[in-house]
């Protein structure tokens, strides 16, 4: 899948993303999001999905929203979680890897999480 060019992100707006990542609970509604991919999910199936419900699962998407790494918008009576923000998410790891190996050459490690 081919993302979306983005502008690289600032010292002071990658550190408030990760902050709104400072959390275990908003980590895995973050996780739940991006593998439900564009479509996004109801809440209902968020929290079923992420084990996190009610008002807390409210809290920790809208501190996600207000970083810009989720959305909320409504379809009908019920409210969508639109997936995470992709480009977002991608411009949040790309800023952690853009001066990977800069001082030293070195071999990525290969992913064995599946």
């Amino acid at each position: 899948m081919k993302m979306m060019d983005t502008p690289a992100l600032t010292l002071e707006t990658a550190a408030s993303k990760f902050a709104a990542l400072g959390s275990e609970q908003r980590l895995q509604v973050l996780h739940v999001l991006v593998r439900a991919g564009p479509s996004g999910l109801s809440m209902g199936d968020l929290g079923e999905r992420s084990g996190i419900t009610g008002s807390t699962l409210t809290h920790h998407l809208k501190i996600l929203a207000a970083a810009g790494l989720a959305t909320q918008t409504k379809h009908g009576r019920s409210m969508i979680c639109a997936g995470a923000d992709i480009a977002e998410v991608q411009a949040l790891s790309e800023y952690l890897l853009r001066h990977c190996c800069a001082d030293e050459i070195c071999e990525p490690k290969e992913n064995n999480d599946g």
